[in-house]
């Protein structure tokens, strides 16, 4: 890959991790403790909204966010030719 691909591949790269960052920084701290107590008034399985994302939820879009990183990154490699191959996976 020659110095021109590989800057816009990293630069790529960076974005989608701090797009992923943010999403899971505004999951995390804004609905589990800035918005908690307006997420309060609606319930889940008994449970108050701010509550759970700020216990559980938080957790689950972070998990979700690492397959959509994988699969984001794969479309990537693709795109720029440095896909794993079958032998080297």
């Amino acid at each position: 890959m020659n110095d021109d691909n590989l800057k816009k591949y990293w630069a790529i790269n960076i974005r989608y991790v701090l797009i992923l960052i943010s999403v899971w920084f505004v999951v995390s701290y804004g609905f589990g403790i800035l918005w908690a107590p307006v997420l309060n008034n609606i319930q889940i399985g008994g449970f108050k909204l701010g509550f759970w994302f700020a216990q559980q939820g938080s957790i689950y879009i972070f998990v979700i966010l690492i397959f959509v990183y994988v699969y984001l990154m794969n479309k990537l490699d693709i795109r720029f030719g440095v896909q794993e191959t079958e032998e080297e996976a």
